[in-house]
């Protein structure tokens, strides 16, 4: 099963010139890992400002899933430094309870950006 349909890559690309590689369960299912490779730099500074608004919902319920931060690593994304096209990142979003499973499908939200239509794999 794709991670994004086609519309969502669009969007992805569009909005915030990234393109999705993988959207997965971890940590035992209460963590979600979404990977990413960077097409647009100025399009995705959305995702690396640890300012910026940065979530996952899910469209059954809407229920938000956080970048969870840890007192010496900060928020479990990259930042500013990392940025370079044609790499691939991750960003990790806390799963309380394992609520959200494989097959649901969430939308990435950046801000007022945001890409649905991503199945949980």
């Amino acid at each position: 099963q794709p991670v994004a349909t086609v519309a969502a890559e669009d969007a992805a690309l569009q909005s915030l010139g990234i393109r999705i590689v993988a959207l997965r369960l971890s940590a035992g299912g209460y963590m979600l890992d979404l990977r990413y490779r960077l097409v647009d730099v100025e399009r995705a500074r959305p995702l690396f400002a640890r300012k910026q608004a940065l979530f996952l919902e899910d469209e059954a319920s809407g229920a938000r899933l956080a970048v969870p931060g840890t007192p010496k690593l900060g928020p479990l994304r990259p930042g500013k430094k990392a940025i370079k096209v044609d790499h691939d990142y991750a960003i990790l979003f806390a799963n309380p309870g394992a609520f959200v499973q494989r097959g649901a499908r969430v939308r990435l939200v950046a801000g007022d950006l945001r890409v649905a239509a991503l199945t949980v794999q």
